[in-house]
């Protein structure tokens, strides 16, 4: 029997999802649900790694799916539901704890990135986040997963705690080894106000990401402030290797018109950077205005982002179910 292809991804909901999310997650999530089956999910136990205020979680929670939503997903072609309601993902997630190996969670960059330099007051969920991801992943028995560069060694980890799994209780492909899909024309989306970091929910200045919910007048002033350079433009890419905020715009600009970088450069070159800057302000609204203004509208409708999460949530437990007994009864489990 063939195995059908099977996605699955998460999200945080830590609000304000932004253009870095769009360009580089959502509008790959929903090319993908035409091609395969897809499973999507507001992982809110990943969010609560750290602590969250209890209603600014659950608002953000329903914000989550109002951006799929407002950016394409269906969900009467993809399963969209909140992580924990549905009780297999921390079930699985003990398990593979006591499968998955100290060392391999040591070797962890991003626990010691968000954990910082005193690491011993991070939580114990941070520290074993990696085995979550990999339950989420591995309930479903997902054979791919849309990763950018800093979730890949996450993935990696979830493949080896597939195998020693299978390898442990002598069942050979019960868990299929997740592959990654590394989206190949999607640069990162980096910080307006710094272009050596990534564009992030997380930064102090609302000046360094533009949001999906921005007003054209908030996108505006953002874009207009966003640092570049005082030369013209250059017509090659060598040129912009030390400039990493100006290379972004330019970056981003190529990604909403479709286009190569080094077409953008032959368009652009010798032209201020004033005049890229009204050019992609006018592509982020047309592009972004139509989503923030679907979000916000779906906002007023809670009840009905409810209901989509219960329906997903119905439709991701009858898999997860079905998958967790086998795994009971692999393990010994009563």
């Amino acid at each position: 029997m063939v195995k059908k292809n099977l996605v699955f991804s998460g999200v945080q909901p830590t609000g304000n999802l932004h253009l870095g999310n769009y360009l580089g997650a959502l509008k790959n999530f929903v090319s993908l649900q035409k091609e395969m089956e897809c499973i999507y999910c507001v992982v809110d136990l990943h969010a609560i790694t750290t602590f969250q205020n209890p209603m600014e979680l659950k608002n953000n929670v329903l914000e989550t799916v109002a951006s799929f939503l407002a950016t394409g997903l269906d969900p009467n072609k993809s399963i969209i539901f909140n992580q924990s309601s549905v009780s297999g993902h921390a079930e699985l997630a003990w398990i593979l704890n006591c499968v998955s190996r100290i060392g391999w969670l040591n070797r962890m960059t991003q626990f010691k990135d968000k954990a910082g330099s005193d690491k011993e007051k991070a939580s114990v969920g941070l520290y074993v986040y990696p085995n979550l991801m990999a339950a989420d992943i591995l309930l479903y028995k997902a054979t791919h997963v849309p990763v950018g560069a800093d979730q890949k060694q996450h993935l990696e980890l979830s493949r080896d705690i597939a195998q020693k799994f299978n390898k442990d209780f002598n069942c050979k492909d019960f868990f299929p080894l997740p592959e990654p899909l590394i989206p190949k024309n999607i640069s990162r989306v980096m910080s307006l106000r710094d272009g050596t970091k990534k564009m992030s929910k997380s930064e102090e200045s609302d000046y360094s990401r533009i949001n999906l919910k921005d007003s054209p007048d908030e996108i505006t002033k953002k874009i207009k402030k966003a640092k570049s350079d005082s030369e013209e433009i250059p017509d090659n890419l060598k040129s912009l290797e030390n400039k990493p905020e100006s290379l972004n715009l330019i970056n981003i600009f190529a990604e909403i018109s479709k286009n190569s970088l080094e077409n953008v450069l032959n368009e652009m070159s010798g032209k201020e950077y004033s005049f890229l800057k009204t050019k992609l302000t006018d592509l982020i609204i047309s592009e972004i205005g139509p989503v923030g203004q679907e979000i916000n509208k779906l906002l007023k409708d809670k009840s009905h982002l409810e209901k989509v999460l219960k329906k997903g949530k119905e439709k991701a437990n009858i898999k997860a179910e079905e998958n967790i007994k086998n795994i009971r009864e692999k393990v010994g489990l009563i």
